[in-house]
Order: C-alpha cells, then structure tokens, then sequence
C-alpha cells in the first residue's frame, strides 16, 4: 500500500513539474516574440543600424547579400550605417518561435517584407524569410546571436 502512495505522489509531481515546465516553455515563447516586435518597432523607428545594434548580442552574426558574414555587434552597425540607400522598411512576424529546455536559447522564422524608397521616389519590395537565433542574457533580455 505505500509503495502504491509512492508512486502515485511521484507520478503527481513528474506531471505537475511537466505542466509548469510547459508553461515557463509559453511564457518564453512569448517574451521572444515581443522582443521581436520590440526590434521590428525600433527599425522602424530609429533604423536597422540602431535596431540591429541594440538587439545583438555582442559575438552576434548576421548573413547578408552574397552569402557575406557580418561579425560582432560594432561591425553589424558599421554594416547598416554604410548601406547607400537608408530610406528602408521592414516589417516581419515569426511563424514559429522555439526554446530549449533550459529556457536560455531561442528560435524564431517567419516572413518579412522589405521595402526601400529610391531618390526618384519609386519604391522596390523584397520578400523573405527571416531566422533569428535569441539567446538570454543575464540581465533576462533576449539579444539575438545569428540573424
């Protein structure tokens, strides 16, 4: 009869600790994808080199036109800062967003919409699909380390 007890109070706790992991694992999902409306707003609002900036991680990476490779969060503002034509928007919404178990790295894809204002004033659009890599930082934001 005790062990019966046993076993049912430890099957109790291993799906009571399961649900709470689960909705720890939502709640993360949740503040990755309002850091990624939060980094989509400041692009809009003080451009990609101060958004790309703030949301980096330090060793942060970024894959750009002609399979380059941006490294370091000072290099990927010099990136955008040196792009000829500023007048860009982007606007992008994750599809899917993941975290490991332990809660400190993320995932996020989805599609994004760019579209950039020439001096004549036509306006091209290129489509996509966007993956960001976030990972927690110690003071609990999400900087993103692969773009």
């Amino acid at each position: 009869m005790k062990r019966m007890i046993f076993s049912i109070i430890v099957s109790v706790f291993i799906q009571l600790s399961f649900s709470q992991m689960q909705n720890n694992i939502e709640m993360i999902k949740e503040e990755i994808y309002q850091t990624e409306k939060a980094f989509e707003k400041m692009a809009s609002d003080k451009g990609l080199a101060e958004a790309f900036y703030y949301f980096a991680d330090e060793d942060a990476v970024i894959l750009r036109e002609n399979d380059s490779i941006i490294k370091g969060k000072e290099n990927i503002k010099a990136y955008y800062l040196n792009k000829p034509n500023k007048n860009v928007s982007i606007n992008w919404t994750p599809d899917y967003i993941d975290v490991s178990e332990d809660g400190t790295l993320g995932y996020s894809y989805g599609k994004y919409i760019l579209k950039t204002t020439k001096q004549d004033g036509s306006v091209t659009e290129s489509k996509g699909i966007f993956h960001t890599v976030w990972k927690k930082q110690a003071d609990n934001s999400w900087k993103y380390v692969w773009d």
